[in-house]
């Protein structure tokens, strides 16, 4: 493609964003949880997915509108190559007693799955064949560990995060794109409060953006708190995320990063009927300060994620509905009454969400 060629696509994708956070905003319609259409503004639908499926979906990896990955209960992994219309079943062989929630993709073809759990429950996998065969790359020997998300900062070098060990969240690193793993050394990282650990929610609590800054969402102590790295994943800070904690239920639970400096974090308390306000809270340099935001999402949320080539415009997810921020987080509006668990969004404007009983969508203009 030649550089003009380039140049309009990059702006007509830009202009398909706008439009599309601009329909976002338009009030609700026939928000029906169990539609095959979930409206979210007018001229704009989450259009449900037949997965043929009822496990429930917590990991989530968007390549492009037509290519998506879902990681779920029961050692469920799915792909799909033709935006949903179809679906197939690439789940690692033997892992049906495992709960995967965690899978970041790169491509149609090569992708990498985390399973939780205390001890040998936690497990990951690679494929670099679309899911025809795996290998098992890690299984965790350390019966006080917990694993509960992933993230890479490319095809080759990528982190995966622990509740604590010995006072400490454990930090595992890949630099062969998931083939292997290795602890890091636990100096670098602060002190864990008492009680605190991450949420296996949506595969959002650990977070990279470029090529070496990393960050990790806690809940469950005294304080919420979002823990930086800016040399993958060997030195940490750790900064108050300003959303509620003080209970196991409570904290942050997502995170989404633009570049180094914009970022935001949703959570709240994930027991049905339980309030959570202050759910959101927003960053503007890189993790070092965080402030709640004036208009939060009305209750939990488990999954957050930037819409690409919009200024300020981002999607948070939860069991109760939808949002929109078109101001970078500082407010939020519902748009959608269907429950999901994660949402990710690639860089051609392919938004998925993916949640229970099978629940798949993408987003539609």
């Amino acid at each position: 493609m030649t550089s003009m060629g380039k140049t309009r696509r990059m702006v007509s994708v830009g202009l398909c964003a706008g439009a599309l956070a601009a329909a976002l905003m338009t009030p609700a319609q026939a928000a029906s949880p169990d539609s095959a259409q979930l409206t979210a503004g007018k001229g704009t639908v989450w259009s449900l997915k037949n997965t043929g499926t009822d496990v429930q979906f917590r990991g989530l990896a968007a390549v492009s509108r037509t290519t998506a990955w879902v990681a779920g209960s029961k050692g469920t992994v799915l792909r799909t190559a033709d935006g949903g219309h179809s679906w197939r079943n690439v789940s690692p062989p033997g892992a049906e007693g495992l709960e995967f929630r965690d899978v970041e993709a790169f491509d149609a073809r090569r992708a990498v799955v985390l399973a939780i759990g205390e001890g040998e429950a936690s497990r990951i996998f690679a494929t670099s064949d679309g899911g025809t065969t795996w290998t098992e790359s890690f299984r965790n020997p350390d019966p006080r560990a917990f694993y509960d998300c992933i993230t890479f900062f490319d095809s080759r070098n990528g982190l995966a995060m622990s509740d604590p060990v010995d006072g400490r969240f454990r930090i595992l690193s890949t630099r062969d794109g998931g083939r292997s793993w290795r602890v890091l050394p636990s100096e670098g990282m602060p002190a864990a409060q008492q009680g605190e650990a991450g949420f296996a929610a949506s595969g959002q609590c650990l977070v990279s953006s470029g090529p070496k800054d990393v960050w990790l969402a806690t809940g469950g102590g005294a304080t919420a708190r979002v823990l930086h790295s800016a040399d993958r994943g060997v030195n940490w800070t750790a900064a108050e995320a300003g959303i509620p904690a003080g209970d196991p239920a409570r904290g942050v639970f997502a995170l989404a990063f633009r570049g180094r400096g914009q970022g935001l974090a949703v959570g709240g308390d994930y027991r049905t009927g339980q309030p959570s306000p202050n759910a959101s809270a927003i960053s503007r340099d890189g993790g070092r300060s965080w402030r709640p935001s004036t208009a939060p999402p009305p209750a939990y949320r488990s999954g957050v994620a930037w819409l690409p080539h919009t200024p300020a415009a981002a999607l948070a997810v939860g069991p109760t509905g939808t949002d929109l921020t078109v101001d970078g987080g500082r407010s939020w509006r519902t748009v959608d009454a269907g429950s999901f668990d994660s949402v990710d969004c690639a860089q051609d404007i392919g938004c998925w969400a993916s949640g229970a009983k099978g629940r798949v969508a993408r987003l539609e203009p």
